[in-house]
């Protein structure tokens, strides 16, 4: 049977009732506002306990104009980079005392409903990892003054972002295999508009034209599994092959990987590959992959870093970081 003394919800005015004070005492003495004596903030925390008060996030909300809610909009579910970055984004978040109201928007450009529902969950701000904003939805946020960071992603629009040298990271991974000897190139790109593909694949042809040399073919890998497999298949079926495979991302990397051992190549004896990310299963022995580790935890910190400076005061210009990304090489291209 339900004690009737325990209210059915703990609330400010049920736990002042309960405590025999005024509601504006329990809410000062549950800030430790040291204007109420330490004896009676200690009952009434002891009856919050007991109670199992929580703040009304929406009250707080409507008093302080913040409601310590982030959005984040995520990529694939199906790529390994997206799940790492889910994981520091909530460690990060948690670190700060902040909570997450996660959109997950896969691929293709943002629409401006998700947008409106940033508003209408009233966030103080959001951090976009994938997908492209569009101009509407970017003057949707921007009217509303609701900061945006891209991670991982340049923003074209209203925003800052934080991001990888993708460029950089492109042109060591081309460097590493001219040195390795290796002279018929291919590229997996994808026919995403995304800064991030563009750079890499950018930054790692713009070093083999250094090099006096072009790449010899192009795939499209949907920045998939499927798409970098499908890749592989299409370079085994080519009469001449080249010695050497570039992914923009490690997922597609992976799946060329897959489908080139299937076909009896040998990697990286016949053919090397390399990708960008630094996933954790790119370092399984299965692929052993050669790739440009992302600085993921430091890119999330300063995500949240702009973001929270920009929360409290909008008028901040808007700032871009790029971090320098590590090279690995494994044995995907000979150790």
């Amino acid at each position: 049977m339900e004690n009737e003394a325990s209210p059915r919800r703990a609330t400010v005015v049920t736990l002042s009732e309960l405590a025999g004070v005024a509601p504006s005492t329990v809410t000062r003495a549950l800030r430790g506002d040291t204007r109420i004596s330490e004896a009676t903030r200690a009952r009434i925390l002891k009856l919050a306990e007991q109670h199992g008060y929580a703040p009304n996030a929406l009250a707080r909300t409507l008093s302080s104009g913040r409601s310590g809610l982030y959005g984040l909009v995520l990529g694939p579910a199906s790529n390994p980079f997206y799940a790492e970055l889910l994981h520091e984004a909530v460690r990060e978040a948690k670190e700060r005392g902040v909570r997450l109201l996660i959109i997950h928007a896969g691929d293709g450009p943002i629409e401006d409903t998700t947008a409106e529902s940033l508003l209408h969950y009233q966030v103080d701000g959001c951090i976009i990892t994938s997908a492209v904003l569009s101009s509407r939805a970017a003057e949707i946020c921007a009217a509303n003054r609701v900061p945006l960071i891209m991670v991982n992603r340049v923003a074209r629009h209203h925003g800052c972002f934080v991001t990888c040298d993708n460029h950089a990271g492109g042109a060591e991974l081309a460097q590493l295999l001219l040195a390795g000897g290796r002279t018929k190139f291919a590229v997996v790109g994808t026919s995403s508009t995304s800064s991030t593909a563009v750079e890499r694949e950018d930054g790692f042809v713009a070093e083999l034209a250094r090099g006096g040399v072009a790449p010899m073919m192009h795939f499209d890998g949907h920045s998939s599994y499927e798409g970098g497999f499908a890749a592989g298949t299409a370079i085994l079926e080519n009469a001449v092959r080249p010695d050497a495979v570039f992914a923009v991302s490690d997922i597609m990397a992976m799946g060329v990987l897959d489908a080139l051992r299937l076909g009896g190549v040998s990697v990286p004896d016949q053919m090397a590959v390399v990708g960008f990310d630094g996933v954790a299963e790119a370092a399984r022995p299965i692929y052993d992959l050669t790739t440009i580790e992302q600085p993921l935890p430091l890119m999330v910190r300063r995500a949240f870093e702009m973001l929270a400076a920009r929360s409290g005061n909008h008028r901040l210009p808007d700032e871009s970081i790029s971090l320098r990304g590590r090279l690995i090489p494994r044995g995907s291209t000979g150790r």
